[in-house]
């Protein structure tokens, strides 16, 4: 794998109230990947940038709404999400410490 390909691949993680409960619940992360990215790019970018073994990566590609601005109609980019599941153990901190 080209390790400069490979800090690339996550463009960021997503946190919402439904990561956040898959986060504590199943130990399974949410990031916004780049949309030409594979599970293998984002399994080993994962291992490779946070230091933990991944079990499992699920990606899921997401349409950009429909969005009207005034009389033109416009649209959002489309982009795609990966679900990354952690080995028992293994943990990610995105935030300072708590």
């Amino acid at each position: 794998m080209n390790e400069e390909r490979l800090l690339q691949v996550l463009l960021g993680p997503l946190v919402s109230e439904k990561s956040t409960n898959a986060a504590d619940s199943n130990r399974q992360f949410t990031f916004r990947v780049l949309p030409d990215a594979n599970k293998l790019e984002i399994r080993h970018a994962v291992e490779k940038l946070f230091d933990v073994k991944v079990v499992s990566v699920k990606v899921l590609n997401v349409n950009g709404k429909v969005k009207r601005f005034g009389q033109i109609a416009g649209r959002r980019n489309d982009w795609k999400k990966a679900y990354v599941k952690l080995a028992e153990g293994n943990d990610i901190q995105f935030a300072g410490g708590a």
